[in-house]
């Protein structure tokens, strides 16, 4: 039988995060095996993976894909070019996914007939990380407390994606995405504009285990910044001067509302004091949107 559904998991040296990842879809329930496929996209400058990932005993074939090219675009493009799954799976590689996850994902894809489903994600960091609620809350993702349809999107990873909605079905994340990220937000983007239609799965959660160099302060505001910058280059993009502007305004009130609270909950030394210091980020980075603010997380070769 040829597999229906192909899970994937792109990865770029992690190998802890991805036993983890990998182990996790190998223990899926609820779906039959002869349905399923499992590809692993290295993105590493070397083949680092490929080793363990051509070891994984599973109930389902998997295949390995060595991506040197650098960019999480390129590394989920070379994914899908040898997917066969009519449905795409995705998860990251410092995700876990409990036993029910795909089964609760494709549950809500044909309950609420739409075209991708997301789920939540639930960040876990160890105790004695500074700021520990905020980053893990950081990195979790939050959504309707029932399963039901979307008027909006969210990131790939933890995502099930009817093929055929794509706008190319072997390569639709954009390249120029690669060092920056927000490919998916691009390509969700794209697809809404073309009429696809999004859903939640409260059920279908994964944890998150972040890399203990993105476990800090620094890391997670500089990540804010560049989300606050989203919109406003996304108005670029499709030259929107009007949309540029407006964003750009609406970054600046933000940050003034949100100044007077950073310095008296730092003051305060107030348990809660990352989070107002994370809406002030993301204010500036809607003003503070083009070269040299530019931020760069992905694409870099070993």
């Amino acid at each position: 039988m040829t597999p229906t559904i192909s899970l994937i998991v792109p990865t770029q040296r992690r190998p802890a995060g991805l036993e983890t990842a990998l182990r996790s879809l190998v223990a899926q329930s609820g779906v039959d095996p002869a349905r399923l496929e499992l590809i692993v996209a290295d993105n590493d400058a070397v083949p680092s993976a490929r080793a363990f990932v051509e070891a994984l005993e599973a109930p389902f074939p998997v295949r390995y894909v060595h991506e040197p090219r650098p960019g999480v675009a390129n590394v989920r493009n070379a994914a899908l070019a040898v997917a066969c799954g009519e449905i795409i799976a995705f998860l990251d590689d410092d995700e876990e996914a409990p036993a029910s996850w795909l089964a609760e994902l494709l549950a809500a894809r044909q309950a609420l007939d739409v075209d991708v489903v997301f789920g939540p994600v639930r960040g876990r960091a160890p105790q004695g990380v500074r700021h520990r609620a905020y980053l893990e809350d950081f990195f979790s993702r939050h959504g309707p407390d029932q399963t039901q349809v979307l008027d909006s999107w969210y990131g790939c990873g933890n995502s099930l994606i009817r093929r055929a909605a794509l706008p190319h079905p072997t390569a639709p994340f954009d390249p120029s995405r690669n060092a920056s990220g927000g490919e998916d937000d691009l390509l969700f983007a794209r697809m809404a504009a073309a009429g696809a239609r999004f859903g939640w799965s409260r059920a279908a959660f994964v944890w998150e285990d972040p890399v203990p160099s993105r476990l800090t302060l620094a890391y997670a505001l500089r990540r804010a910044f560049a989300y606050g910058q989203g919109p406003s280059e996304h108005c670029a993009e499709h030259r929107d001067i009007p949309g540029i502007l407006r964003w750009m305004i609406a970054g600046l009130v933000q940050t003034a509302l949100w100044i007077p609270v950073v310095a008296i909950k730092w003051a305060l030394f107030a348990p809660d004091r990352a989070m107002p210091l994370d809406r002030l980020m993301r204010g500036l980075g809607k003003t503070f949107w083009f070269p040299p603010f530019s931020q760069t997380f992905y694409g870099k070769a070993a």
